[in-house]
């Protein structure tokens, strides 16, 4: 009302006011229409900008890759460095967060979900049924044991273990106000759990009972370890920081490394041992020594959370961003 008693006590300014008003309209008439493509390719890829991977595994068939809101990705295992790697691209549904991976000895895939679920795969990635976990507790990590059990830990120490591929589990727990972030077995009867406040603990028996033993830092918090036998192991965490065993977790010794970005995750294969970490890290081992991979031609600027070996020394890593990216380590002789 007021705008319009305006105009009518100036009549000379109507012209004017109504040239204002109509202006945007008629550059609206002069833009292009709002180009959606990019929107619409982005979303037929089978790797998008907005994925955020969190781990990898393969099988004799393929490679898969797991992350955020139920997405995961499978390609043919390549043969050779110069075969391209062709992405198939899964959502599950309810669009779970999956944030591990493991393949078992029939070749079958479980992932697990910070959702209490663990996705089981039969057929190479293609199709995934869900297990429910029976627990409140946050599960943070889990295995396919040589024997083919299912295995996932998490928080309140809890272990959650299943002899029927995922049919029905078992619960039990070491007492400790604690969360598990690892779980590996070496063999049929030993296998090592890694926790937070220094927790380590291990089973001699396949996993019926298990023993604390030796301790980490108390302020640490492993991101990831790996045991490359009874004896030998390595804990990852944050600043850059590697912790070594030699005596089967007894005693832990730091090891130096060329970065202090926090290290999230191993993978041994043939011998080699890296460990991925934030900012595009990626470190070897060498003669005992952490060496940092260079990674700038990669353009690999966010975390990278976990990666393989695969065929003739092609390391494909995965991370945030939709980082999915491999690169040739072999080493010149």
């Amino acid at each position: 009302m007021t705008f319009r008693n305006q105009l009518e006590s100036h009549p000379r300014k109507i012209k004017t006011v109504l040239l204002l008003l109509a202006f945007p309209l008629l550059l609206m008439g002069c833009e292009a229409k709002l180009d959606l493509d990019g929107v619409h390719q982005e979303r037929t890829k089978s790797v998008r900008r907005t994925d955020n991977f969190q781990a990898v595994a393969t099988n004799e068939a393929v490679v898969t890759v797991v992350g955020d809101t139920g997405v995961i990705i499978t390609s043919p295992k390549p043969n050779g460095i110069k075969e391209p790697l062709q992405w198939t691209r899964t959502g599950l549904m309810g669009k779970p967060n999956l944030i591990d991976i493991d393949s078992c000895p029939d070749n079958s895939l479980i992932a697990l979900s910070v959702e209490q679920q663990v996705w089981i795969s039969i057929d190479n990635g293609q199709d995934w049924t869900k297990s429910d976990l029976p627990t409140r507790e946050d599960m943070l990590s889990l295995t396919c044991a040589p024997n083919g059990d299912y295995w996932v830990v998490g928080s309140f120490t809890t272990l959650l273990h299943s002899t029927n591929q995922g049919k029905s589990w078992k619960e039990n727990s070491l007492d400790q106000d604690a969360m598990l972030t690892k779980i590996k077995f070496l063999d049929a009867q030993n296998g090592f759990v890694l926790g937070e406040f220094g927790l380590t603990a291990k089973t001699e028996d396949g996993g019926q009972s298990w023993q604390r033993f030796g301790m980490l830092p108390a302020d640490f918090y492993p991101q990831d370890s790996y045991f490359a036998d009874l004896q030998h192991g390595w804990a990852a965490g944050l600043y850059g920081t590697i912790l070594h065993t030699t005596d089967g977790g007894a005693t832990w010794r730091r090891q130096e490394t060329p970065t202090d970005f926090p290290l999230y995750g191993f993978h041994a294969e043939g011998g080699r041992l890296f460990v991925f970490g934030e900012h595009g890290t990626v470190l070897e081992l060498s003669d005992q020594r952490w060496v940092a991979l260079d990674t700038s031609h990669l353009h690999a600027n966010g975390y990278l959370r976990d990666g393989e070996v695969l065929a003739d020394d092609l390391l494909l890593v995965a991370g945030g961003r939709g980082t999915i990216i491999t690169t040739n380590t072999k080493q010149e002789q």
